[in-house]
């Protein structure tokens, strides 16, 4: 309703009546949500990011609108829906990133889905058990910003941004390794195997390694890393050895570094390149330097040698055998084996400096040392190194009163003499005694051993069943005479109690003897005279025995 006053009209002018109008209180209440609502779609232009999409293999444990995105386990994100790719072969995830997370979207930013994950390594998500699963993120450090990405199926084992650092380490083969195998210094755990990819040669494996701060300051210029995968076990001409690092690379592999004394201590910097080696004898063995290739010619059977089998001098490990192969002896009409060996001259030490001088260059040298080593006897062997296994090894020694043998220090390659080993020489000793049993008589000796035993059978038939009765019934008839004797020699036998009188006679007439010796010894005049009265002898005697 509107009031109505009255004006006075001025003379001349026509009356006019004015109305005031006021807004209803009605359009209030829609004029403040239309202001609400403009402030939420204001809010929530301001605050949305970009959407990306990120593709995976599968989509186990994404949900549109619910699995979130997670940056440091901070949500930046929601995934909004998910699809299948037009050639089905993998899904894709649209993620719409919050405006705060806007720079994550970086073109090497990783992606992978954090689940419940059982492996050699460990157990990982577990938390995802009650929460759900989630999208992981590791912001990328390019300038370059992207909306396509190719998720992870796997964890990366290293997040940008982690302290430590990277090495690149060069591998003739991946082995046991795997991403995430683990990085011990002195069996301490400390980083892992991040990545690998096969070189550009196609002739080995380029891996990368991580090493946590602080660890990563023993790792210099003159560290060693060497394979302490699994079990390490050889049988050769050593013997049988067996190396581990711990149960974990028995299971997952690993990988060991060290760094020898005498080394380079200087640290060493990020993406520092290292040779990775079979074992740790192999890693901290001083360097060989360049080596000798010395060819060998043996005419026995060389079963057992092995390509890397060791060559020794003098108990020393100083190369090891390269190549075997065979060669062809028209004269002969026979198959020689031709043996290639590496021989380190460094491996021997400080005696080098002691050695003959000889002018040339560094392989005319060696052949006028090895010339002058010829006339001395150094002849190549090979010997059994493990009598269970059969293993030979190459030893290079002196041989007593060697026969002369010519030595050309002009050939290409070098071609050092040999000689049988023992274990040859044992065989033939062998094959000797075998032909000369084989030479016996063994047939006639055989009848000749029958004939015999037939003779000592009937003795013995004989021994049996004449000689055992006739000395049994002799024992028996010597065990009753015996018996006889025993009984007449008992206490209470009439021989035992005759004995003992007769005894008694003796005795009493011994008695009487004295007496009778005793008179006559202070009266001999008696026996012409006879007694007198006052000479009546006192007698010594047992009364019993005089009758008194």
């Amino acid at each position: 309703m509107s009031d109505i006053r009255e004006q006075k009209p001025e003379p001349g002018l026509p009356v006019v009546i004015r109305r005031r109008q006021h807004i209803s209180l009605v359009w209030l209440v829609p004029t403040i949500a239309t202001l609400i609502g403009f402030s939420l779609l204001l809010h929530t232009w301001l605050s949305t990011g970009p959407t990306i999409s990120v593709s995976f293999q599968t989509a186990t444990g994404l949900e549109a609108g619910k699995t979130p995105v997670k940056y440091k386990d901070v949500s930046i994100g929601t995934v909004s829906s998910i699809t299948l790719s037009e050639d089905g072969s993998h899904v894709v995830a649209a993620v719409s990133l919050n405006k705060s997370a806007e720079n994550v979207a970086r073109a090497d930013t990783r992606f992978w889905v954090v689940r419940p994950r059982i492996g050699l390594g460990g157990v990982s998500g577990i938390d995802t058990l009650l929460s759900g699963a989630y999208i992981g993120v590791d912001k990328g450090t390019s300038q370059q910003s992207s909306r396509v990405f190719t998720g992870l199926e796997t964890p990366p084992t290293v997040i940008n941004g982690m302290p430590g650092k990277s090495f690149m380490i060069h591998a003739d083969d991946l082995g046991s390794l795997d991403i995430g195998s683990p990085v011990y210094y002195r069996r301490i755990q400390v980083g892992r195997v991040a990545s690998y990819r096969l070189g550009a040669d196609g002739r080995g494996i380029e891996l990368q390694v991580f090493v946590d701060s602080p660890y990563d300051r023993f790792v210099t210029i003159g560290t060693r890393f060497w394979n302490a995968s699994g079990v390490d076990v050889s049988l050769g001409a050593d013997g049988l050895k067996l190396n581990t690092q711990s149960m974990a690379t028995v299971m997952a592999g690993g990988i060991a570094f060290a760094t020898p004394l005498g080394s380079r201590q200087d640290r060493a910097p990020a993406q520092t390149h290292f040779e990775l080696a079979k074992d740790e004898q192999t890693a901290m063995a001083p360097p060989d330097g360049p080596g000798q290739y010395i060819q060998l010619r043996f005419e026995q059977s060389l079963r057992g040698l092995a390509v890397g089998a060791p060559v020794e001098f003098s108990g020393l490990n100083i190369g090891q055998v390269v190549s075997i192969s065979l060669d062809y002896d028209a004269a002969k009409h026979r198959f020689p084996s031709i043996v290639g060996i590496l021989v380190y001259p460094s491996r021997v030490g400080n005696v080098l400096e002691q050695l003959p001088k000889y002018g040339g260059d560094s392989g005319q040298q060696a052949a006028q040392f090895l010339a002058s080593m010829v006339q001395h006897g150094l002849r190549a062997q090979a010997r059994s190194g493990n009598l269970l296994t059969g293993q030979l090894y190459i030893s290079l020694e002196f041989v007593p009163n060697a026969s002369a043998v010519a030595f050309d220090i002009h050939a290409r390659p070098l071609t050092l003499p040999t000689v049988s080993g023992s274990f040859d020489h044992m065989q033939e000793q062998i094959a000797s005694i075998v032909a000369k049993i084989e030479k016996m008589p063994l047939d006639s000796i055989g009848e000749r051993v029958d004939a015999s035993l037939a003779d000592l059978h009937e003795t013995l038939r004989q021994v049996n069943g004449q000689i055992l009765p006739a000395a049994t019934q002799t024992l028996q008839q010597t065990n009753q005479a015996l018996g006889a004797v025993q009984s007449t020699f008992a206490a209470d036998a009439p021989l035992q109690q005759n004995l003992q009188q007769s005894l008694q006679e003796v005795q009493r007439t011994a008695g009487s003897l004295r007496t009778l010796i005793d008179l006559l010894s202070r009266h001999p005049e008696a026996l012409l005279r006879g007694m007198s009265s006052d000479s009546h002898p006192t007698s010594n005697a047992n009364p019993a025995a005089t009758g008194n």
